[in-house]
């Protein structure tokens, strides 16, 4: 059975760092894609960072990019979300999802997500 498990939301100010973990379980992360999703408020779902350890290919929404870091460490099965500088335009739910080999942009691609974590970026 698999589990996808988001943790490290929380709320900072503008400038500031967290790091988001996404712990996954019943799925090797060596063969599967791993997708971060955000959705603000009144805001659809966006993919927000993604990296396929298959393929070795990655991508980051234009907004975040040089700013967000998508990463795993094999001996935990977790993959990570690392975002500097946040800004307020940052502040959703972050949600962890993973589907198998090759990433993709599309929400409906991924099979098993996580149930989300709250990061608020004040002003």
């Amino acid at each position: 059975q698999v589990h996808v498990v988001e943790s490290g939301g929380g709320l900072v100010q503008a400038g500031e760092s967290l790091r988001l973990s996404c712990a996954a379980s019943g799925l090797p992360l060596s063969i599967y894609a791993m997708g971060w999703f955000r959705q603000g408020p009144g805001k659809e779902r966006e993919l927000v960072a993604a990296k396929s350890w298959v393929s070795e290919s990655t991508y980051y929404r234009d907004s975040v990019k040089g700013r967000f870091t998508i990463s795993r460490d094999n001996a935990k099965n977790t993959v990570y979300l690392q975002m500097n500088s946040l800004k307020p335009e940052d502040t959703a739910v972050y949600y962890c999802a993973a589907r198998t080999t090759y990433l993709s942009l599309h929400n409906y691609d991924y099979a098993y997500w996580g149930q989300g974590t709250q990061v608020t970026v004040s002003s």
